[in-house]
């Protein structure tokens, strides 16, 4: 007997089995989200100024059913100013794929004169990886911590913050596309600032003309190919009706994860940009559209006087840095760009054949370009404190500039008086925060009408002409004295949004840059018909929904009695199949395990013999481990009660043997309720174990 039943112990385990693992299963969602799920949540911190510790956590309050709260650094997060963000409070139990979209605005309270509360907006995508969101330099700490401002009042402070929660397919209800007619670009972490300059660069219809005309074909590959990423992410701006995403630019780059999580220099990227495109423009029809856009010259000279000696130099730019310190607008830089620097005393300029001179030396123009960028210096080295510093100093810009000022007191004596130096403001690209992060957006007037856009991420609305210049200028707001008789000074509250770069085009260039740019000025393979464009933000669509549902369900893996022989005796000696080659299938976590079984017997693969029926393995994994699935022929089947599934035990050596059966009240669980289990399937006529 013991014989015999060896002889049927060792069939069963050469013919086939099923082994199942359950995945733990994820934290079920306990509050359901109500729309619109809104909540207002009042802090109130005594003893502020001797909190002794790094970070300091709120109480918990809900909003669309879930656990957040409020994170402050009360003496700043290696910064200056006092950290605050948003937290979801229960980021390690959160169910697997769960993401919500989250509006909010974190305010300091002026216990004092209430409208000068401080206040700040945003909005973030939270995840299990990205549970807090906020800002880094909220507000200075000397502000904060001064008692006279308002903000500390007998020591106590009172923070509020407002949060609306959304799901993913609700919190985009606004549709940028209807309201404005243009889309924004979405964020991966740390690339608004990018996102800006795409938007203004894209927003030059003669620059995305040259950008369409460069040469590429449908065999490049775009995170390879600067140009095809430009031209692929042009085309989409102009014809998607929803956002779109950078990665494909960003890696042809060359920039990995980390670098789109890092916030680098505009202007930098701007040039390196510019000459990656002027050198792929080169032998092109398009060759030259950069220099013809953004290059102007200026000349350096200085100019002996007490002799007839002059040196000049002339130089090309791009852009230009104009000084915000010291200045009050854009004029009052471009005369402190040009002023004349003296040479004398010890700092004499050393002429030839002349020795030792007496001179001044200075920089005139000799001729700005009809694209003209100004980069305004808003951060810059501290000497004596040693440290990078923001300048938030008020600084005005005008909507037209002219730069024949005072009989073209800008201008060098070799330049074109003919050409009108008249320029009309296109762009105002703003910073909102300190030194050491914060937010960029822009406002952009596409086709130089009166109706301002603002490009803020994912978000494009419209706005007017105070929002754009006026409140971009910076400086400081007066707050008036609390008693008057007292003679009171006044308390001064620092702007912390204003712009860091504008872009002007010139008044005789203006037909040609904002010129028509349709499908005709786009090559064949970048085209997309509508419909296909279409089927593609519905695949996009289906994707983020099925990631967003990822968590409701599990991938189960069958094996087949040929993977058992195959992987027996060869290269795992005591496993009984390799689960990296057989088939699977995906598969709701909420499913009663006995009505699994009945689906289970409609697209399991073909019977083996009439006794055994057939053995397979399977087992539940991560969903995210695997893409797509094969789909699983349906035209086999095997009858429910041919099935029985076992329990496995693990083992000593890390391999798996089957120990009992499932008994009939457990099978009508769900598939998940098995957690760590292991199970071995096996369909049986006759024989029996």
């Amino acid at each position: 007997m013991g014989g015999k039943l060896g002889f049927y112990l060792l069939k069963f385990f050469c013919h086939s089995f099923v082994v199942a693992q359950a995945e733990i299963a994820s934290t079920v969602e306990n509050h359901p989200v109500e729309d619109p799920p809104s909540s207002r949540f009042t802090w109130t911190i005594e003893n502020f100024s001797r909190l002794n510790i790094k970070k300091h956590y709120s109480d918990v309050f809900f909003v669309g059913g879930y656990k957040w709260r409020i994170l402050i650094f009360p003496k700043g997060n290696n910064v200056g100013h006092l950290s605050m963000y948003l937290d979801v409070a229960d980021s390690a139990n959160l169910p697997y794929g769960w993401i919500r979209y989250a509006q909010f605005s974190l305010a300091v309270v002026n216990q004092i004169h209430n409208k000068y509360t401080v206040r700040k907006d945003t909005q973030h995508q939270f995840n299990a990886r990205e549970s807090d969101w906020g800002f880094t330099s909220f507000m200075p700490l000397n502000e904060l911590y001064d008692p006279g401002r308002g903000y500390l009042v007998n020591d106590t402070c009172i923070i509020e913050a407002e949060v609306t929660v959304r799901r993913v397919m609700d919190y985009w209800s606004y549709d940028s596309k209807k309201e404005t007619g243009y889309v924004g670009l979405k964020n991966q972490g740390a690339t608004c600032y990018m996102n800006s300059l795409l938007q203004t660069l894209y927003h030059i219809p003669y620059f995305r003309k040259a950008v369409y005309h460069m040469p590429t074909t449908e065999n490049d590959i775009p995170s390879g190919s600067i140009p095809l990423a430009l031209q692929s992410l042009f085309y989409k701006l102009q014809y998607t009706d929803n956002s779109v995403a950078t990665k494909e630019l960003t890696k042809s780059f060359g920039w990995d994860t980390y670098d789109s999580f890092m916030q680098h220099d505009v202007q930098e990227l701007n040039r390196v940009l510019c000459e990656k495109l002027e050198y792929k423009m080169k032998g092109t029809v398009v060759e030259g559209t950069i220099q013809q856009l953004f290059e102007g010259h200026h000349m350096n000279y200085i100019e002996c006087i007490n002799v007839d000696y002059k040196s000049t130099r002339k130089e090309s730019f791009y852009d230009l840095q104009l000084d915000v310190k010291g200045c009050r607008d854009v004029y009052a830089s471009f005369d402190k760009y040009v002023e004349v620097e003296r040479l004398e005393g010890d700092n004499k300029y050393h002429a030839e054949q002349h020795g030792l001179q007496d001179a001044k030396k200075g920089v005139l123009f000799i001729d700005f370009p009809p694209v003209l960028q100004l980069q305004l210096k808003r951060f810059e080295y501290d000497f004596m404190r040693d440290t990078m510093v923001k300048i938030n100093d008020r600084y005005e810009f005008p909507l037209q500039l002219d730069l024949d000022r005072e009989n073209g007191k800008y201008l060098s004596p070799d330049a074109d008086r003919s050409v009108r130096n008249l320029y009309t403001l296109h762009s105002v690209l703003v910073h909102s925060g300190g030194v050491h992060g914060g937010h960029y957006y822009a406002f952009i007037r596409p086709t130089l009408t009166d109706q301002w856009f603002k490009f803020d991420d994912e978000r494009v609305t419209k706005e007017d002409m105070k929002r754009a210049l006026e409140e971009q200028y910076g400086g400081e707001e007066e707050l008036p004295p609390t008693n008057p008789g007292f003679n009171n000074l006044p308390f001064k509250f620092t702007k912390y949004s204003n712009a860091y770069m504008l872009v002007y085009i010139r008044e005789s260039d203006k037909e040609k840059i904002i010129c028509n740019v349709d499908e005709k000025d786009i090559a064949e393979h970048l085209r997309v018909r509508p419909e296909r464009l279409t089927k593609e933000q519905e695949d996009k669509e289906h994707k983020k929904k099925e990631k967003a549902e990822a968590h409701l369900y599990t991938i189960i893996k069958v094996a087949r009695n040929e993977d058992l022989i195959e992987q027996i005796g060869r290269d795992v000696y005591f496993d009984l199949v390799d689960h990296d080659k057989v088939r699977s299938f995906r598969i709701q976590k909420q499913i009663p395990f006995n009505i699994f079984k009945l689906l289970f017997g409609l697209i399991v693969l073909p019977l083996m013999n009439s006794i055994i029926r057939t053995c397979y393995i399977l087992w539940i994994d991560d969903i995210d481990d695997f893409g797509p699935q094969e789909e699983v022929a349906k035209e086999f089947g095997v009858p429910v009660q041919f099935q029985r599934f076992w329990l496995f035990a693990k083992r000593q050596n890390h391999t798996y043997r089957p120990n009992r059966p499932l008994t009939l009240q457990e099978e009508t669980q769900s598939v998940n309720t098995f957690y760590f289990c292991i199970f071995s399937f096996f369909g049986i006529q006759q024989f029996l174990f």
